[in-house]
C-alpha cells in the first residue's frame, strides 16, 4: 500500500505535515515504524527506520525530523517505507511529498 524510497543509511526522515505521534516502535514487517496522526482521518507511516527521534504522544510540525533511514524489518537495501492513509484506506502519497 506504500512506497519504498531509496535513501542513504542515516538520512533524516521528515514529517510531511503537522501531526501527533500515534506509534513509535518496532512492528513486524515494517521494522522501526513511526505513525503520525494528522487529524481528519489522515495518517502517515514511516517504516524501516534505523532510529526514531520522537515518541508516542509528541506533536511535530511539518518538516520536523522523525528519525533516520535504515533497513530494519528486512530487506537488502536501505530505504524509507512511506504510506499515507485516510480513514484506514491507503492512498497515493505523491501529493504530500512537496
Amino acid at each position: 500500500a506504500g512506497v519504498r524510497i531509496a535513501a542513504a543509511r542515516g538520512s533524516e526522515i521528515r514529517a510531511v505535515a503537522r501531526g501527533r505521534v500515534a506509534f513509535a516502535d518496532w512492528l513486524r514487517g515494517y521494522g522501526l515504524l513511526l505513525i503520525l496522526d494528522h487529524g481528519d482521518g489522515y495518517m502517515s507511516l514511516y517504516g524501516r527506520c534505523e532510529t526514531l527521534l520522537k515518541t508516542e504522544g509528541e506533536w511535530v510540525e511539518a518538516g520536523a525530523a522523525l528519525g533516520t533511514v535504515g533497513d530494519s524489518g528486512g530487506g537488502d537495501d536501505t530505504a524509507l517505507y512511506f504510506e499515507l492513509r485516510h480513514r484506514g484506506e491507503a492512498m497515493n502519497p505523491s501529493q504530500w511529498w512537496r
